[in-house]
């Protein structure tokens, strides 16, 4: 008898990963669940009413499908490798830039070890629930686009190398969210109508400000508020605490609405400006990781989309390798609010051709023609 192909699943206690690991078990695959604990105490999210993730409701609802799937189950805890990851998003405020640390936790930990641990099973594979897919071309892997583009999450899968996407599956990748909680309903998963986490699972209510004060008190100094001109307009109490296209939270009116254009964590100075200077021709990549794509030479040039935030619709543009290693970003037309520290995601057609953390943002005269 020829032996099941066994496969690990991240599962979170929620209806996409629940749903995932049904389909592999439907599929005759051996599946173990995994629980990843990430060391957050529950309870914050609850007592401020909002839905998070990660906390122990979540890992028993997790466990309670894997019983109803009939597969062993298993709780890995990260709560040292997450803590760097939570220390990694205040350093990230600290240089001025805005993180995203749901990027961090795919690269390093779900697909990171994730794989640590299959390899300890004999697992040839790893799966989640996220909304994706991949596809391969010519020897390479790349993650794709879902088929709900509503709930499409291939921009934040960009860092996985070839050897990780070799290794991933996403059972979910060709479904519709309505679909995945009506084959729950029918599985008889009690998780289906479950509301999906919104947040950050380490900042209850989206308050990333509170967690700053919180862990890095002494970091914040105040600083001035000024207009494009250089002319003061007020002051702040931490640049940390503000990011690009932010309109409010300065402590004071100005008489007409202004947004955060720019923070100079050497300065402390954060510079504000009208709705229309937010935009800008393009953007500066120092270290992408390419799927799709093997490489930009120095000088090539590919025309495709860019997403340089997770809610964006992609946008024209024209990439062009240089001769470190790097990558511009031309935009065809002025995108607004790109914010180092985010994640620029270059596709051709539905597929990630590179993505990276974005280094700097270029002029509105960097838009090509």
């Amino acid at each position: 008898m020829v032996p099941k192909e066994r496969i690990v699943c991240a599962m979170s206690g929620g209806v996409d990963s629940s749903v995932a690991a049904a389909l592999l078990v439907r599929q005759g695959f051996d599946v173990v669940g995994l629980y990843m604990r990430n060391g957050i105490e529950a309870g914050d999210a609850a007592r401020r009413g909002k839905q998070g993730c990660c906390s122990l409701e979540d890992s028993m609802d997790a466990r309670r499908v894997a019983d109803t799937l009939g597969i062993p189950f298993y709780v890995l805890n990260l709560a040292q490798e997450f803590g760097s990851i939570i220390e990694g998003f205040l350093d990230e405020y600290d240089r001025g830039r805005t993180p995203n640390p749901c990027i961090q936790c795919n690269r390093h930990l779900k697909f990171g070890r994730l794989l640590d641990y299959a390899d300890s099973l004999g697992a040839s594979s790893v799966a989640t629930g996220h909304y994706a897919r991949v596809r391969r071309d010519q020897g390479r892997f790349a993650i794709s686009r879902a088929a709900d583009l509503t709930k499409d999450q291939s921009y934040v899968l960009f860092p996985l190398e070839q050897n990780a996407l070799a290794r991933c599956r996403f059972p979910l990748g060709e479904m519709t969210k309505d679909s995945v909680r009506e084959l729950a309903r029918d599985m008889g998963l009690r998780v289906f109508d479950k509301p999906d986490s919104q947040e950050i699972c380490f900042v209850p209510g989206g308050d990333y400000r509170a967690l700053i004060r919180e862990r890095r008190p002494e970091n914040l100094g105040a600083g001035e508020i000024v207009d494009e001109q250089g002319k003061v307009l007020g002051r702040h109490e931490g640049y940390q605490l503000f990011t690009i296209g932010q309109r409010r939270g300065f402590g004071k009116s100005f008489g007409r609405p202004v947004y955060v254009l720019d923070i100079d964590p050497h300065s402390h100075r954060v510079t504000v400006g009208d709705f229309e200077a937010l935009t800008s021709g393009g953007l500066t990549l120092n270290a992408p990781v390419f799927q799709g794509l093997a490489g930009l030479r120095a000088g090539e040039a590919l025309e495709g989309t860019v997403k340089v935030r997770y809610r964006h619709d992609p946008s024209p543009a024209r990439a062009i390798g240089r001769e470190d290693g790097g990558v511009d970003v031309r935009f065809l037309a002025p995108v607004r609010a790109v914010t180092p520290g985010q994640a620029a995601v270059f596709y051709r057609g539905d597929v990630v051709a590179f993505g990276g953390y974005i280094d700097a943002v270029l002029g509105r005269d960097a838009v090509q023609p």
